[in-house]
């Protein structure tokens, strides 16, 4: 008859102290999301605290967020460079625009009283037609003409070079320019009777639309002087606008 007692006095200790620690834990709990102050870990989840392995708790949600903006960011980097890949594929497989020309030394008349053949003299500026092609990718330079017309827009490389000889005593007299949409932009010239020839080369970068015509010429009154094949014209494209 004791022992049944004893059974249920224990029972209820027992009962009272899982009360007891059950209201311990919630009054914790509540301690923690009423707390005011600064936390160990920023943002720090106290009901994950309480219901979580507490070691991953601090941290997880800012792991998450790195993890989503990473993907994110690795995304739209990806699609950046597929788009440059692509532009640059544009840039080496179907673009490519160079010529180069020189006088036909055929072209050159016999001055009256020498024996120099010369381009010129003219009574008006005259552009220089360039007629032997070696080299013209896109087919923008026209030999008939000695014109470029740019097949498409972009930043262009142009250069000329001009030669000159005439007999003993005789007079250099010539002055050559590059035109762009019919406005000079460069020249070289020579005016004396020091020496018997001279060479002079011009090199000047260009940003172009389509249709923009370049070419050389040759001012009123002057003239170039044997070995006509010196003389020479160039061009290519540095870089298209893709958009164009």
């Amino acid at each position: 008859m004791v022992v049944l007692p004893v059974l249920f006095l224990l029972g209820s200790l027992f009962l009272c102290s899982h009360v007891e620690a059950q209201s311990t834990t919630e009054l914790l709990k509540q301690a923690a999301f009423q707390w005011k102050g600064s936390l160990t870990c920023a943002k720090w989840d106290c009901n994950c605290a309480f219901n979580r392995q507490s070691s991953c708790c601090c941290a997880a949600n800012e792991l998450y967020q790195l993890e989503d903006d990473t993907f994110t960011r690795i995304k739209y980097l990806w699609q950046h460079i597929s788009s440059l890949s692509r532009r640059v594929q544009a840039l080496k497989g179907s673009i490519r625009v160079a010529f180069k020309a020189t006088i036909d030394p055929n072209l050159g008349t016999t001055i009256l009283g020498t024996t120099e053949r010369c381009f010129g003299p003219f009574n008006t500026n005259v552009p220089i037609p360039y007629a032997i092609v070696t080299l013209d990718d896109d087919r923008g330079y026209n030999p008939s003409l000695g014109v470029f017309i740019a097949p498409r827009a972009g930043v262009y490389v142009f250069s000329f070079t001009v030669y000159s000889s005439v007999e003993e005593n005789g007079r250099l007299y010539h002055k050559v320019q590059l035109v762009w949409n019919g406005r000079p932009i460069v020249s070289v010239w020579e005016n004396n009777r020091e020496d018997s020839e001279d060479s002079a080369t011009q090199v000047v970068i260009l940003e172009l639309q389509r249709g923009d015509q370049v070419y050389v010429e040759l001012l009123s009154g002057r003239r170039i002087c044997k070995y006509l094949e010196y003389n020479i014209f160039t061009g290519y494209i540095i870089y298209p606008y893709i958009n164009e």
